[in-house]
């Protein structure tokens, strides 16, 4: 265990600035969302006519809305299906993106240039318009979201791999991989992928502030997380009649998506200059 942790601190001591703000940042974040999950100062539906639109202060750090419902406590709670919703769709779309950005990558031919023409296809709408068509045929729900969004995920994930696949498939130690016989798999998989790590890491962090506006986007329009179940989106959504007489509904709501786009994006910048330094 000692050494586990002089390992980590050697090599935390080494990563730039950026990349540990963000990283710093988003473990708050997540500690925070998870403890909501189990336990919040007030109830997050619970409503009580004798504390509607107060203002910040020591019993409510962020006021209340227009029910009495403490805003800190469905904040803190409906960041933690932004987060599910969100790394959900990431993990969709990098599932599936890695494996149609490794097949067609690396072998090439007809089924490259088919996949990678739809791929420019579906990369050629707005994101948020193709998500509002596949929720028009699966129906509102946290579940359809993650499904729509996740599949609008791949092509960017999948684009992303063929690239490093090009890249890497003709390079000295591949070749000498397949001299030696090693699957084609075995190649992709422990051989290949590795070296792209920084790349998807970073496309991953992008991909996650992504689909968190995205997900605010639709559960703002009524589309996405459903009520009970506190959602920032539909929070941002409900406060928009209040702005004069409850700004804090808002700001609340919106200072919290800032700051977990923030810590992704900072993680993202980060990854880019590690990865600029080891070339």
């Amino acid at each position: 265990m000692k050494k586990w942790f002089e390992n980590f601190h050697e090599n935390w001591r080494h990563l730039n600035r950026k990349l540990k703000i963000g990283v710093v940042l988003t473990v708050v974040m997540l500690l925070i969302a998870l403890i909501s999950q189990f336990w919040t100062p007030y109830s997050t539906t619970a409503m009580d006519s004798s504390r509607v639109m107060h203002s910040p202060g020591l019993l409510h750090w962020m006021g209340t809305d227009n029910f009495g419902r403490d805003v800190w406590s469905r904040v803190t709670a409906g960041s933690g299906m932004t987060y599910l919703v969100a790394g959900l769709t990431v993990l969709i779309g990098f599932v599936f993106g890695v494996v149609i950005g490794s097949l067609t990558g690396y072998f090439g031919g007809w089924l490259d240039e088919v996949i990678m023409r739809l791929n420019d296809m579906l990369l050629s709408f707005p994101s948020v318009l193709l998500a509002l068509i596949f929720i028009s045929f699966l129906g509102k729900g946290t579940l359809n979201i993650v499904l729509a969004l996740g599949l609008l995920f791949i092509p960017s994930f999948a684009r992303i791999v063929r690239s490093e696949m090009i890249r890497y498939k003709e390079r000295d130690f591949v070749r000498s991989a397949r001299i030696l016989k090693i699957s084609p798999l075995r190649i992709i998989v422990f051989h290949i992928l590795p070296n792209a790590r920084v790349s998807l890491l970073t496309t991953a962090a992008i991909g996650f502030n992504n689909a968190v506006l995205a997900e605010a986007s639709m559960s703002y329009l009524g589309l996405g997380v459903q009520p009970p179940t506190p959602s920032l989106g539909r929070m941002l959504s409900e406060s928009q009649s209040y702005l004069f007489n409850a700004p804090w509904m808002a700001i609340g709501c919106g200072v919290w998506i800032i700051l977990i786009i923030l810590g992704f994006s900072l993680i993202s910048d980060g990854l880019k200059e590690e990865g600029g330094d080891e070339q």
